[in-house]
């Protein structure tokens, strides 16, 4: 049993140059995040700041967690807390908006 869930993680494990590439990806997403938060862009500064964000934790949950290959009760917890969270920027926003009006 030891053996074959040993071969199953080395299955889903990227190689080492797949970390570095997904590494220069986040660093250069981050670096556009930096970047257009130099520019005016009125109210898509800000959607395009959570947009860049949003692909940088999927690429983090999806490659460096192995969110693909965990159960369905660590994923229930995932959606759960992303559900949560998703209600918070969306009362944010809203509060935003409200505010600036």
């Amino acid at each position: 049993m030891h053996d074959n869930h040993s071969n199953e993680h080395k299955a889903h494990t990227p190689s080492y140059g797949a970390y570095v590439l997904i590494w220069l990806c986040l660093l250069i997403m981050t670096g556009l995040t930096v970047a257009v938060a130099g520019i005016n862009l009125a109210n898509l500064t800000v959607i395009t700041a959570v947009t860049i964000a949003t692909i940088k934790s999927y690429l983090v949950l999806d490659v460096f967690m192995h969110l693909k290959h965990e159960n369905k009760v660590f994923w229930l917890f995932v959606a759960v807390a992303l559900f949560f969270l998703g209600i918070s920027l969306i009362l944010l926003f809203a509060d935003y908006t409200f505010l600036t009006r």
